[in-house]
């Protein structure tokens, strides 16, 4: 049995995207913090396809000590997909922003992915079929006033996982892999950025995708053979491309 893995699945485009992936008869292992919310995601998958099999991993991987015992406890499923979803913005100028918080962020916006991203190629990069998507941000290519920090956790997402995908390529790798830039979203992202409990993103923001559109986006990325999906900010048109950053191979010999 093959099975997708999804951090962050308990809201927003990790929960939809686990739909997304159900539907197409997806095994799913789903990872989150509240697990309440993974019992409620699974029951929903269950309805989709009762055959399936869903496995559920309630973990923070904001606390660093979590990451390597997480991925341990997959060890004994076969993983076609993994897809890094988990993470967090904020917004405030750097001077004010609280730093409590900014350090949780690059615990699990940076580190717990490039952990995981590091594992899960060290192991099953040369399987057939494997992929791993790491989510960014359209503030990944560009930097957004009040969200400094934030962005510069995504520019690091995507400068990774395009230079993953190029270091795979030209090491004859069976793995793929691709970033997906989302713009603005419906999901709780928001109110985390803004420490808020609610906001309406009908009279707030001008343009937006709903969860479950940029969860479509998500499977086109994945069937796709372009490294990066990413929303058009201007015209919120979603584009399919190849790496964006320039990229210099390593012409030292050993």
């Amino acid at each position: 049995m093959k099975y997708a893995v999804i951090t962050g699945a308990s809201s927003g485009i990790g929960y939809e995207s686990a739909l997304a992936f159900a539907a197409r008869g997806k095994n799913l292992i789903i990872a989150a913090r509240r697990e309440e919310k993974l019992e409620e995601l699974k029951a929903k998958i269950l309805k989709i396809n009762s055959e399936l099999d869903v496995v559920i991993r309630k973990v923070d991987l904001s606390v660093r000590d979590n990451v390597y015992p997480f991925y341990e406890s997959l060890k004994e499923f076969e993983i076609e997909t993994w897809i890094n979803n988990a993470g967090f913005g904020n917004f405030d100028s750097v001077g004010d922003q609280n730093l409590d918080k900014i350090e949780e962020m690059l615990h699990l916006n940076i580190e717990a992915l490039t952990l995981l991203s590091s594992l899960y190629v060290r192991d099953h990069s040369n399987i057939e079929g494997t992929q791993i998507i790491n989510v960014s941000s359209g503030g990944g290519y560009t930097i957004v006033g009040d969200a400094i920090t934030y962005c510069a956790t995504k520019f690091f997402v995507s400068a990774f996982t395009e230079g993953l995908a190029h270091e795979l390529n030209s090491q004859g790798a069976k793995m793929k892999a691709k970033v997906l830039a989302p713009a603005a979203t419906e999901t709780e992202f928001a109110k985390r950025s803004l420490d808020i409990d609610e906001f309406d993103y009908n009279n707030i923001v001008p343009k937006f995708h709903t969860s479950k559109e940029m969860a479509g986006f998500m499977l086109d990325l994945y069937d796709s053979d372009k490294v990066v999906g990413i929303v058009n900010g201007l015209t919120y048109e979603y584009e399919l491309r190849d790496p964006i950053f320039n990229f210099v191979p390593n012409t030292r010999r050993s």
